[in-house]
């Protein structure tokens, strides 16, 4: 459409004083129709970053002091991948949040730059890693879970502290190479519209390194979302069989830590999917209608990718409330202010807090 007015405005010059005056009011439209797009407030960025850091570094000191209390039970390991999580949300805030506003402050959003500088690199780089770390360590979470609920003799065997730690350390290394691959020429870091962030190359002259990255990035995310759906699926269904066979056989055959950390799981994959998915979707469709041929529609799939990575960008917001809210202490109250109950005996609450006990009993006596 702006092609369009360019070639109107670039005509000869005998043309009639009135469509002169309609090619300028057109043209006025067209600018004023992109300042539109383009208009962007740096006190909404700020805003999301503090609400994003505060809710990290609040989720983060409640996971800090379950971790010290429940360090040598079977809640260990998945407190350890949570406070992982939250702890690259919290980076994930930060670092990218004071590029984008830096950005701001430069006055960077009212022209398209002409080439990435270093600053799109890093920031690109930084958006890439923090938003497939996520990812990984939810479906790593998952993974654990469904070991710990279907194999728990397997889990107990395989999976320790320091083993933990080592797949800790092998998804950030892994989430940091592929931010680091157009490094070696894989790919490319470009300013996005509005021109205030940077992400892969899915727009104007791409290349077939730029469609490969986008769908090896776009792949590792959908790939780990399906990972988490299946093998959170795979343990809420092992933990309504045992619930139910604890019914007919009088006895205690699902932990409520157990239940407990699936429904967190739960949350944050329903969190992940509905915040990541679109930029991922978005992205592939962007580079679809680039080789199809497709050029009028570059604003529209512009506009989706400015709304997926807004969506993207609240997950880590949304993670930490996700573990905050999902806890036995918050779901009790909100069970008292409900029910007006103030006696918990008999309560599916009290009886996952007997469960508890006697489980944290018989693994006293083991270890004794």
């Amino acid at each position: 459409m702006l092609s369009m007015y360019h070639c109107n405005f670039s005509a000869p010059s005998a043309i009639s004083p009135l469509s002169n005056q309609t090619q300028a009011v057109g043209n006025m439209a067209a600018v004023g129709h992109t300042e539109n797009l383009t208009n962007t407030n740096p006190v909404v960025a700020g805003l999301s970053m503090t609400l994003g850091v505060l809710s990290n570094i609040i989720a983060l000191f409640i996971l800090a002091k379950a971790y010290a209390r429940l360090r040598k039970r079977s809640k260990a390991t998945f407190l350890l991948f949570a406070s992982s999580l939250v702890a690259t949300d919290l980076a994930g805030h930060i670092i990218p949040g004071a590029v984008v506003l830096h950005l701001y402050s430069n006055g960077v959003g009212t022209n398209a730059p002409l080439h990435a500088d270093a600053t799109c690199q890093f920031l690109g780089g930084s958006m890439v890693f923090f938003g497939l770390c996520p990812l990984f360590l939810g479906s790593a979470m998952a993974a654990e879970r469904c070991l710990g609920v279907t194999q728990p003799l397997l889990h107990a065997r395989l999976v320790s502290g320091t083993r933990t730690k080592m797949a800790l350390v092998l998804i950030w290394l892994a989430a940091l190479a592929i931010a680091l691959l157009p490094v070696v020429r894989l790919g490319e870091y470009t300013y996005q519209h509005p021109w205030t962030w940077c992400f892969i190359k899915v727009l104007g002259e791409i290349t077939d390194t730029d469609v490969a990255f986008l769908l090896l990035f776009s792949a590792f995310g959908l790939g780990s979302l399906t990972m988490s759906l299946v093998c959170n699926t795979v343990s809420g269904i092992t933990l309504v069989r045992a619930r139910l066979r604890r019914r007919k056989c009088h006895r205690r055959t699902a932990q409520s830590h157990d239940i407990e950390m699936v429904a967190q799981l739960l949350g944050i994959m329903i969190t992940s999917c509905i915040c990541w998915s679109p930029l991922l979707i978005f992205g592939l469709m962007s580079v679809t209608n680039h080789h199809n041929g497709s050029q009028e529609e570059d604003m529209y799939y512009k506009k989706l990718m400015v709304m997926g990575v807004r969506l993207a960008s609240c997950n880590q917001i949304l993670d930490p409330w996700v573990y905050i809210l999902l806890r036995r202490a918050v779901l009790r109250k909100i069970y008292q202010l409900t029910t007006g109950r103030t006696d918990m005996r008999g309560s599916t609450f009290r009886r996952w807090e007997i469960s508890s006990l006697q489980s944290s009993e018989k693994n006293t006596i083991k270890r004794i």
